[in-house]
């Protein structure tokens, strides 16, 4: 990582630190003592229930997962998960914010929120979640909340245990070694290769969360200084801190895929026009989605995956429970499940997922150690010492502006 971004790194270690001293405060003990009948208490209210777990469902080998899930939780602890499939999460947040504005502070529809970001921020700020949760969950003390300090600080901001970290990514680029020698290395690179090679780079609509990632990953290298990342963005320093980016995108725009006129959906989509032969680069969270798109056929063998020399945005994906939700017991349940490390394991397996898990493996018991020990790492997936320490996600309000700006630059 460059030296530019190490205050970002110990600040994250910082808050990290403040995070755990709450978790092994005073409490911690009187905690531990009831933990054991407090989860018992949970799982036999849990019994019987359907958790409506809403969820991206735009990709088939998470869906996968989720009902794999599903059945293991019906299986052990008596407790169903029906996918609510979502194209964006804001539409399970809306939901809920329609409800409590309705009155409706019990029986609610949805059960468990995936979630991160600007959404996790505003169900936070609305007081829209319950909890602290993480701290009743018997999996959590797995959770390398010291080397991982996104499990517990998201965006920039404390998650206080109202969520429940289950997944963790970051920022690949994925390019066809068959057609690309020599990928670019920076985002200033990337521009020079898409005016060498106009048409064969894209991203997803910035409405998309990997779209507006993109972006996001241009601003890091291109501001003057990415440490205003870290803090929230405002009417003051909003404007200087993307010129660079604004005048850089203009730049790249008539060199993407249909002249910067059209721009695919979401990941999915992109992928999909790689292995058309389409396009050439695309981007990914998940570091091992080349090595099992490879597996499943939807991307050729010969594409290889690389981070930029100045390291990439990484986070971890949540599971939150609203505030109304009909089935607590059994969202904790399914939460728990999914830090179990046989989830977790299944989770990274490059042929059925990919993700990063969020457990400290060196903390594992021998046995679960080992499942993650016999995990192939496909051809295109990168060693951890391959794809760096992540760079720290800026603060939720840069990823909103910036995705406003974006459309009212370019959506006419």
């Amino acid at each position: 990582m460059l030296r530019r971004h190490l205050p970002l790194v110990l600040a994250a270690a910082a808050l990290a630190a403040a995070a755990l001293a709450a978790i092994a405060g005073p409490a911690a003990a009187q905690n531990a003592e009831i933990q054991n009948s407090d989860w018992d208490a949970v799982l036999r209210a849990a019994r019987g229930q359907t958790v409506y777990f809403n969820a991206w469902g735009g990709d088939d080998r998470t869906n996968a997962f989720i009902r794999w899930a599903g059945e293991q939780t019906e299986m052990r602890y008596g407790v169903a998960i029906r996918h609510v499939k979502l194209r964006d999460t804001a539409e399970a947040v809306a939901r809920v914010v329609a409800e409590k504005a309705a009155g409706k502070t019990e029986d609610g529809s949805v059960d468990l929120i995936w979630i991160n970001g600007p959404n996790l921020l505003a169900m936070k700020q609305q007081k829209l979640l319950y909890g602290p949760v993480t701290q009743r969950l018997p999996n959590f003390r797995l959770v390398d909340v010291q080397g991982k300090p996104a499990t517990v600080i998201d965006f920039t901001l404390p998650v206080d245990g109202m969520a429940a970290p289950w997944a963790m990514a970051q920022i690949v680029f994925i390019y066809d070694a068959a057609r690309v020698k020599e990928p670019p290395r920076s985002m200033a690179a990337m521009l020079d290769w898409a005016k060498a090679h106009p048409g064969r780079l894209t991203h997803p609509v910035v409405s998309n969360f990997l779209g507006a990632t993109f972006l996001k990953q241009a601003l890091y290298e291109l501001t003057p200084d990415p440490a205003i990342l870290q803090q929230p963005a405002s009417d003051a320093n909003f404007a200087a801190a993307t010129a660079p980016l604004w005048a850089w995108y203009e730049a790249l725009k008539p060199n993407l895929w249909r002249g910067g006129r059209q721009f695919p959906a979401n990941g999915p989509a992109e992928r999909q026009l790689m292995n058309d032969g389409e396009i050439d680069i695309m981007l990914s969270f998940n570091p091992n989605e080349a090595s099992g798109a490879i597996a499943d056929g939807t991307l050729p063998p010969s594409v290889r995956s690389y981070v930029l020399k100045r390291g990439t945005i990484g986070n971890a994906s949540f599971v939150a429970i609203p505030f109304n939700a009909a089935h607590k017991e059994g969202a904790m349940v399914v939460a728990n499940f999914l830090l179990s490390p046989e989830a977790q394991a299944r989770m990274q397996d490059p042929d059925i997922l990919g993700a990063l898990t969020v457990l400290d493996l060196d903390g594992l018991a021998p046995a679960d150690a080992r499942r993650f020990a016999a995990l192939p790492r496909g051809a295109a997936t990168l060693s951890n010492a391959e794809l760096g320490r992540p760079l720290l996600e800026p603060h939720p309000s840069w990823m909103t502006r910036i995705a406003a700006e974006w459309e009212r630059r370019y959506s006419r």
